[in-house]
């Protein structure tokens, strides 16, 4: 279970901080249920109530700072994702985000970054999926590793490109 205080990462609602623990006695359902009630990290007055004990979204903890240092180191390894049907792309696209993984983000993000450099590079248009999706991913990430690291969101990039050695 998580404290209240602590930022988790939620489903693909990213980064929420736990901000009370509360009990809920619905009618209906069983009584004394534990709930969390979450509020967004990018979303001003956003609130989430999910139970406790609820499996339907993923959750866990933020990384660490050596975790998060120990990302960045390995990004240039990671392989970007690969999409073999166009009409699947959005489909794999909600499912690396839903996986919650750093890494998989990672994966997307690159893969994203690879295809807007080659439309551009053959003079297609830059698709508003692709963008949506890019911007999601790298805010995820950049939630998380702004706050695992304690540097600010507009800062974080330029922290990645100073430590990655290719």
């Amino acid at each position: 279970m998580y404290e209240k205080g602590q930022y988790i990462v939620y489903g693909i609602r990213g980064v929420c901080q736990v901000a009370d623990i509360i009990t809920i006695d619905h009618p209906v359902g069983p009584k004394g249920r534990l709930y969390y009630e979450l509020h967004p990290y990018n979303q001003k007055d956003g609130k989430i109530v999910t139970p406790v004990d609820s499996e339907k979204t993923i959750t866990r903890l933020l990384l660490t700072r050596p975790e998060a240092e120990a990302l960045i180191q390995e990004i240039p390894q990671i392989k970007e994702m690969t999409v073999a049907n166009d009409k699947q792309r959005e489909e794999r696209y909600k499912e690396a985000l839903k996986t919650c993984d750093c890494r998989v983000w990672v994966s997307m993000i690159k893969a994203l970054y690879l295809r807007k450099q080659d439309r551009i590079e053959h003079k297609k248009k830059v698709t508003d999926l692709d963008e949506r999706y890019f911007r999601m991913a790298e805010d995820y990430l950049n939630s998380e590793l702004s706050l695992a690291l304690d540097i600010s969101k507009e800062k974080i990039n330029e922290y990645i490109k100073e430590r990655i050695v290719v």
